[in-house]
């Protein structure tokens, strides 16, 4: 396979009619090129460089552009070229030296005939356009970045394209008949739907500004709603990303900020939405799971604001509405992107109500499932190896090749080999359940965890604790890492889980449950938690631990019974 190589011309007339001449292939060949100029990037492809560059020319919007960078190869075709655009738009987002321009039509996930033979020559044209200036950092600091990692230009899986295809045609029929309505999209951990909110937001804004020549030679799943028509429908309406978590929220802000089209103001809390004076037309809500009930909310300001914003929506403080609710109150069309085995919290939605969300949207025929998975190397087999393993019904062990997953007897031995992962791949951390009282939140010298003469802290900070400085020697809790991708994760689990080896049973420690609000008990607000139910959520916030590794897992079990448990189904270290 012969190397790909640059080319380089100003972005004028007279430089595009001698790059025209220069060559036959820049008349009649599959590339890739990209146009900058200041802060901005546009990355293409075409058979034809030299007509879609003049096109590009006589667009007023690409004015301020000033170079176009080329990449010729004479064994590229069609599918080789919109993977690579896709590959370039993706890292140029991740890096954010640079705006990428480019609109989102719907970028697909396709394979192609020597796809990884291919993808092996995308890495040498990042090096000369890394070495030319166009990127600032590594691919592999890229990879592991949140402006990366949340990108609105992700190629979808076909399921994902399908489910954001299925929500616009669902949303234009409503706006076509006046009516209002939800949607929904169920998926386990890491399959993607989280980018199916935020490359719907992305979609939706630019169904509104798109122009002509942006589309002329795109090869698009969404592009049928890119005519006329479609955008008027929705011109000038209120949307808005709702997302439960802070520090998720917290990221997305940040890659909506760089985003030409999207803003941060755009994601949402919900208690934001509540508070609003005007309705919003859409609300997509990520990890609609985590919305709340007014029970045991994490302070008397939150129950205060819970009581005022019910109140100021349904004219009285009815103690059984939630946030969804609010959601549903306070806008006219939503999409919900939900996991009701992701519930960790007392307050967060309870099972009849999603039951009956899901229920709904399968009836209606507006429900969506996402099957792939895209975080964890062990695929699907590993997510259900997992929920069967902590639900104490999986009869035989399981290897995942590919896959580390890493049973340890010593608490310093899986942390020195999490500090050893994070050194290679970055994106190492240790993760735990709420088994230790936050210490270190009033006493800065003081340690929460220790075990096996292994010291350390709860994370520092609640929002991007998983890329801060400090990372790699704290603990994080699953309020800083549900919702995102680690490489490897290092999984503490407390003594609040525990295994009964008479009984054959998985229970809990109440007394080891540090979490106050899932052992209030107040009858008047309808609060009062089993051990059945804590044992469902402990069991919930390990689920999500688990699940967060890309390339593996290692765990530890504070309890000995556990520990020997697990060991039947976890490779010892």
């Amino acid at each position: 396979m012969t190397a790909s190589r640059v080319e380089r011309l100003a972005f004028d007339e007279a430089a595009l009619r001698v790059f025209s001449a220069m060559d036959a292939r820049h008349q009649n060949w599959p590339v890739v090129y990209l146009l900058d100029g200041g802060a901005d990037v546009y990355v293409g492809e075409t058979l034809d460089a030299t007509a879609r560059i003049r096109q590009h020319l006589a667009n007023p919007s690409k004015r301020n552009f000033e170079g176009v960078r080329v990449v010729l190869d004479e064994t590229f075709n069609k599918s080789v070229c919109l993977d690579l655009e896709a590959f370039l738009i993706n890292a140029l987002k991740g890096d954010g030296r640079l705006v990428v321009r480019n609109l989102n039509a719907g970028i697909v996930d396709r394979d192609y005939y020597e796809r990884e033979r291919y993808r092996a020559t995308f890495l040498d044209v990042f090096e000369q356009l890394r070495s030319e200036g166009v990127f600032e950092r590594r691919i592999e600091e890229i990879e592991n970045s949140d402006l990366f990692k949340l990108s609105p230009f992700k190629a979808l899986q076909t399921e994902q394209a399908v489910a954001i295809e299925g929500i616009l045609e669902g949303l234009f029929e409503d706006l076509e008949r006046g009516t209002g309505g939800t949607i929904v999209v169920q998926g386990d951990p890491g399959t993607g739907k989280t980018i199916v909110g935020i490359t719907l937001m992305k979609v939706l804004q630019d169904i509104q500004s798109a122009d002509r020549d942006d589309l002329l030679d795109a090869d698009a799943m969404f592009s049928d709603f890119f005519v006329p028509g479609y955008a008027e429908q929705i011109e000038g309406m209120r949307i808005g990303l709702v997302v439960p978590q802070q520090s998720l929220r917290a990221s997305i802000k940040k890659a909506f900020r760089t985003t030409p089209g999207l803003s941060a103001d755009m994601v949402l809390s919900p208690f934001e939405v509540g508070a609003s004076s005007e309705p919003y037309d859409i609300l997509i809500v990520d990890e609609a799971h985590r919305l709340s009930r007014r029970a045991n909310q994490s302070s008397g300001m939150r129950n205060r604001q819970f009581r005022e914003i019910t109140e100021s929506l349904f004219g009285w403080d009815d103690i059984e509405r939630t946030q969804l609710d609010w959601i549903r109150a306070s806008s006219t069309h939503q999409v919900l992107l939900i996991d009701p085995s992701q519930r960790v919290k007392p307050a967060d939605l309870d099972p009849a109500t999603l039951d009956e969300v899901l229920r709904t949207a399968r009836r209606e025929g507006r429900h969506y499932a996402l099957w792939s998975q895209m975080r964890v190397f062990g695929g699907n087999d590993y997510i259900e190896y997992v929920r069967s393993v902590l639900a104490g019904t999986q009869r035989a062990p399981l290897r995942f090749q590919g896959y580390e997953l890493k049973m340890f007897d010593d608490l310093g031995a899986l942390h020195d080999a999490i500090r050893q992962r994070d050194e290679i791949y970055g994106l190492a951390r240790l993760v735990a359940g709420y088994a230790w009282p936050w210490q270190s939140k009033r006493d800065a010298s003081a340690y929460d965890i220790e075990l096996d003469g292994r010291r350390l802290r709860w994370n520092r900070t609640e929002t991007d604790w998983i890329g801060s400085p400090t990372a790699i020697d704290e603990v994080g809790s699953i309020h800083t890492v549900q919702g995102y991708d680690l490489n490897y994760a290092g999984v503490v689990i407390g003594p609040d889980l525990r295994f009964d080896p008479i009984a054959r049973r998985i229970y809990i420690d109440r007394a080891s449950y540090f979490d106050t609000k899932g052992k209030e008990n107040n009858p008047t607000l309808g609060i009062s938690f089993s051990d059945d139910d804590l044992l469902e959520f402990i069991r919930g916030v390990y689920f999500v631990l688990l699940t967060r590794g890309i390339r593996g897992t290692y765990v530890y079990a504070v309890d000995p019974e556990l520990r020997a448990y697990l060991k039947q189904y976890l490779p010892s270290a």
